[in-house]
């Protein structure tokens, strides 16, 4: 199986890219050769590739920043997905396209679903779930997977973060009013890997939205915890409202999504976020000898 993968350095592509094998091939796609900002730039090089599947991994990700460049934001989210989707369609292949937790406004008191009505509050939610639109719209062999709290050895995220200022200080201030799901980019990989397989079958009718966190949901407070017990940390968390801590954007308190229609149509259960993070810390512990 060839799969062709949007972006170069995300955690997810890196994240395909060390899982692939002799039996599936990942072919990770970026800027200069492609530029989801240049549509025109897709339809080429995919085709030069042909492909069995396309996932749509590259993202404007700079949440903050994008309620300063929303053009941006759109042109690579929305039109720049859209486009990406279309030219699978052209292919006649599949497109797993990754989405986001912040198409939801929050408020919700429980697990958000696939049935949930989204209702982003921020530029960069907007602009995914103008993506998902697109994509759908552009080719009806589509899976659209919503995830949140991504982190992984590779790139930024708030686990390294963490492990980096956990070294640095005595004490650091952790939002606690916001509830979600810690995932490890490696665990959606993964699931991605199954994904990818069903969809190519001529068999499979599965397409649509599906959630895909890791099992149990926390605070980022109460993961920052975890984190530096887990690495014999020693730092005193203080626990603040999300209103106390300043951003452009506004982030949704509860980003607890359930996975329930991913493993009936997938067979595939998450690993909890506990067991992800610990491997995640012990693989940049190993990195560091």
């Amino acid at each position: 199986m060839k799969i062709a993968v949007t972006g170069k350095n995300g955690q997810v592509v890196r994240s395909l890219l060390a899982l692939a094998d002799d039996k599936t091939e990942v072919i990770a796609l970026g800027r200069p050769e492609l530029d989801l900002a240049s549509p025109t730039t897709i339809d080429t090089i995919l085709s030069a590739i042909n492909p069995d599947v396309i996932v749509s991994a590259a993202a404007y990700t700079a949440v903050d920043k994008a309620e300063d460049e929303p053009d941006l934001a759109y042109a690579v989210n929305a039109t720049g997905a859209g486009a990406v989707a279309e030219a699978a369609a052209k292919l006649n292949i599949p497109i797993v396209h990754i989405s986001t937790d912040y198409v939801f406004d929050g408020t919700k008191a429980g697990l958000y679903t696939e049935l949930d009505a989204p209702n982003p509050q921020s530029v960069y939610g907007k602009s995914k779930l103008a993506g998902e639109c697109l994509v759908a719209s552009a080719n009806e062999r589509h899976i659209i997977l919503r995830t949140a709290w991504v982190y992984s050895p590779y790139g930024n995220n708030f686990l390294k973060t963490m492990l980096r200022l956990g070294s640095e200080r005595s004490e650091i201030s952790v939002v606690a009013d916001q509830h979600g799901n810690p995932t490890s980019a490696i665990n959606i990989a993964n699931t991605i890997l199954t994904i990818c397989k069903e969809a190519t079958q001529k068999s499979f009718k599965g397409w649509g939205i599906y959630h895909l966190v890791d099992d149990a949901d926390t605070t980022w407070y109460h993961w920052a915890e975890y984190i530096f017990s887990s690495a014999n940390l020693s730092v005193n968390v203080k626990a603040i409202r999300g209103s106390e801590y300043p951003s452009k954007a506004q982030r949704p308190n509860n980003s607890r999504l359930s996975t329930e229609k991913l493993k009936r149509t997938f067979s595939c259960s998450m690993p909890n976020w506990q067991a992800s993070t610990l491997l995640v810390i012990n693989e940049l512990n190993e990195t560091k000898r």
